[in-house]
């Protein structure tokens, strides 16, 4: 299935991506927290290794994750008096 450009969706699929971009984002920052409390805890334990090294580039991945669509989405709401 193709994916339709934002300015092409009705109001109802907007809202819709408005509320799944809430829930991955509160999604990424559970998994976050989760990452650098492993991070921590290794570090507490002196376990340098895979251990410390995969959450903490996880954690990188997550938060450099591209927001334009976030941003293309806000816009459009605000357009539209949505939100």
């Amino acid at each position: 299935m193709k994916q339709r450009n934002l300015s092409e969706l009705t109001d109802q699929e907007l809202l819709q991506e408005a509320k799944k971009a809430k829930t991955a984002s509160i999604t990424d920052a559970l998994l976050i927290g989760f990452l650098i409390g492993v991070i921590f805890y290794s570090i507490i334990k002196n376990t340098w290794g895979f251990l410390t090294l995969i959450p903490l580039f996880l954690v990188y991945k997550l938060i450099n994750k591209p927001k334009h669509n976030k941003e293309e989405l806000e816009q459009l709401l605000k357009e539209r008096n949505l939100k």
